[in-house]
């Protein structure tokens, strides 16, 4: 039998062992052929790690078959012979292991490794590009490692592949091709427009892409280049090649015009010590789910030649270069049914409910689907095995369904016919279904949002007095709050004078939030507690919100052409909300912001080529440009802020607020129990302040939000 853990399958006996090796043999057929494994990358790795073990126990058991040994992708052999032989990589999964591979590497070349490149292992396909006088003459994928297939035909839509390089030399580029995510997103619209089924992941894309021929749509691929060899008859260039640090190889392919790491946030680098690898392997971890395309872990090479010659190569892998696997992202799981929720704007959202399962650290049992247009182009269906991504703080999302593992007793998803809330219609007019009561349906909800702490902070409205409210008849929407009089509230059940008084007093304070707050309160589609207050620091006065177009709009830091317009689109629909406010004297002003330039202006020019779109006075702020984490219990002038509090008050200073530390991170506010997000800034070399010195840099703009 055959018992899975978190780290490697446990093989009892032989039986289990064969067994275990015909399904890593084909599932590995699978994923390197067309990308659609029956297994994902970690119930891959764990039961390839289960049958190196068995291996270990059992030496005279080895099997032909086994994937130990043995080239990545090497089920998927092809004709055209490899130069040199076209290996993969061995794998740790902690700094441990890591620091005793490099430990070996060193006893093995007989000194210290001084020099080590740390780059990121791209989840693509290996592939080499052949240039004969600088022009291109073919790809080839790794195949066995010593043959690979012929897909020049797919080279035209792999964007970083030059047809012709910058300068005429013959040299063969080893590299990645994959999807990145709007690669994925576009190319799965295509192919389901065209009645192909959508692909489970960016890979299984990039795999079936590439060998696609004859396709009546195009569908785009990236290439990114992590090193480069001579060909036979490249002359002087590959002695030069041969002696040059991996860097410098990967510094001149750039330079030649091919695409490779080093314009991403994720840029190889060259560290010194296995301490200073480390960190850059932490940092790149710390910024995968924010990439634009996906990774599967870092990739650590000795970085000098010499000491890649020294330390030579095995049957599948060199010896001088390993693979730090990350924790997966990726799971296939099993979708159990659809819930159809429906937010305080009346937005009809489903959401999967799966059979759960454990990624990157947490159990997932819930995830995103966006709209029912996504689920009829991903042509999701009920009982469907489904690939599934999460990754550090976002939300968990189904990718697709993985069609070859359907059985046939999948069944379709049934889409409401109306409002699940309130029986109401629906306004299916746009991908995101709707409710045809609008806020309406969720007025508690919405009313509720309003009076939060976070928007106008109306202490003593909770849901329970919001409900009474609205059932009374006193409130139709928010601003009707600051039309109540008391002996409206005194008629209600539980509600004593004093109640009364301390409630019309919190409403009287809640007229006096700034604009940023009120716009909050809207709860405009697309737009959240930090992008509110972007937008009221830009703008400065609800008047010139309203009046902002769309390509205004899309001045503001983080809103695009899509969000923007459905912006302007939800203020027309919010209009009389905000008349009822501005009659109700409810504040509709940013303290300290200052209104954008005229259009038609020199000022407006100055500002539309690159002036700070977030409002303020630019450079002179204290926080100009940074980026700021806060975390810890703060103490002195900060410690009755919330983080919401807190936030306001970096942005108001000029920064950005952020919740995760990373390379981009210029300042991390530390208070008491810190924890992990101080040690990982203190790796990566971020600068640290106590609560009492972040006061003192802000100290201005803390006491002019005081009373906000």
């Amino acid at each position: 039998m055959v018992a899975m853990t978190n780290s490697a399958a446990v093989l009892a006996d032989a039986a289990a062992y064969a067994a275990a090796v015909e399904q890593a043999s084909v599932a590995a057929a699978a994923y390197y052929a067309t990308g659609e494994s029956a297994l994902d990358d970690d119930a891959y790795d764990r039961l390839a790690r289960g049958i190196a073990a068995y291996e270990a126990d059992h030496p005279e058991e080895v099997l032909a078959a086994s994937p130990t040994g043995k080239v990545a992708g090497g089920a998927a052999v092809g004709d055209v012979p490899h130069t040199v032989p076209m290996l993969s990589l061995d794998n740790v999964f902690s700094a441990e292991q890591f620091a005793t591979w490099t430990a070996s590497l060193e006893r093995r070349i007989g000194r210290p490794v001084t020099a080590w490149s740390v780059e990121p292992k791209l989840d693509g396909l290996a592939v080499a590009a052949r240039y004969r006088d600088g022009r291109f003459e073919r790809l080839i994928t790794r195949g066995d490692g010593t043959a690979g297939e012929d897909v020049s035909h797919a080279a035209g839509a792999v964007v970083g592949l030059p047809e012709r390089l910058a300068e005429p030399v013959t040299i063969e580029v080893r590299g990645e091709i994959l999807m990145t995510n709007d690669q994925f997103d576009q190319g799965n619209a295509t192919r389901t427009e065209h009645g192909g089924a959508p692909f489970a992941n960016p890979r299984n894309g990039a795999a079936g892409t590439l060998r696609a021929k004859d396709r009546a749509y195009r569908v785009e691929t990236t290439f990114f280049a992590y090193g480069a060899l001579p060909l036979p008859d490249s002359g002087e260039l590959g002695e030069t090649l041969a002696e040059l640090p991996h860097s410098e190889v990967l510094s001149y392919v750039a330079g030649l015009g091919v695409h490779t790491a080093a314009g991403t946030d994720v840029a190889p680098v060259l560290a010194a010590t296995v301490e200073e690898v480390q960190v850059r392997v932490d940092a790149i971890g710390s910024l995968r789910a924010e990439l634009p395309f996906g990774i599967d872990g870092i990739v650590i090479k000795a970085d000098l030649a010499a000491d890649q010659r020294e330390a030579g190569s095995g049957t599948r892998a060199p010896r001088w270069a390993i693979a730090y696997k990350l924790p997966a992202v990726e799971k296939i799981t099993r979708l159990l049914a659809v819930e159809w929720n429906v937010g305080r704007t009346g937005i009809i959202a489903p959401r999967a409910v799966l059979e759960p399962v454990e990624i990157d650290g947490s159990t997932v049992g819930y995830a995103t689907l966006h709209n029912p247009a996504d689920i009829t182009r991903r042509d999701l269906r009920l009982g469907d095995q489904v690939m599934v991504y999460k990754a550090g703080d976002i939300i968990p999302r189904i990718e697709a369904p993985v069609v070859h593992l359907r059985t046939g007793d999948e069944t379709p998803i049934d889409f409401p016919e109306s409002c699940p809330q309130c029986g109401s219609g629906i306004d299916t007019s746009e991908q995101r279904w709707r409710c045809t009561r609008g806020r309406n349906c969720r007025l508690v909800a919405s009313v509720s949002y309003a009076a939060g702490r976070d928007q106008l902070d109306i202490e003593g409205l909770g849901a329970t007095r919001v409900v009474q409210l609205v059932d009374a008849g006193l409130v139709a929407d928010f601003a009707d709050l600051f039309t109540l009089e008391r002996e409206q509230l005194l008629a209600l059940d539980r509600m004593g004078e004093t109640s009364t008084d301390n409630l019309l007093a919190a409403i009287e304070t809640a007229r006096t939030r700034p604009l940023s707050r009120v716009f909050c309160a809207l709860g405009v589609r697309g737009t959240g507690r930090s992008m509110s207050r972007r937008i009221a620091r830009y703008f400065a006065t609800m008047d010139r919100i309203v009046a902002a177009d769309v390509e205004t709009l899309q001045r503001v830091d983080g809103i695009g052409k899509e969000k923007a317009a459905a912006v302007v689109a939800e203020l027309v629909e919010l209009a009389p909300l905000i008349d009822k406010l501005v009659a109700a004297g409810v504040t509709m002003t940013e303290p300290g912001a200052t209104p954008p330039p005229e259009p038609g202006t020199e000022e407006e020019a100055a500002a539309g080529a690159g002036a700070e779109a977030v409002g303020g006075t630019g450079s002179t702020l204290p926080l100009a440009g940074m980026t700021v984490v806060v975390t810890g219990a703060m103490s002195g002038a900060l410690e009755k802020l919330s983080r919401n509090q807190m936030n306001e008050l970096i942005e108001r200073a000029g920064g950005k607020s952020s919740s995760s530390v990373s390379q981009r991170t210029s300042l991390l506010v530390a208070g008491d129990k810190a924890g992990s997000k101080r040690t990982k800034a203190e790796d990566l070399g971020v600068r640290i302040a106590v609560p009492e010195e972040f006061a003192e840099l802000v100290g201005a703009f803390l006491a002019a939000g005081e009373d906000t």
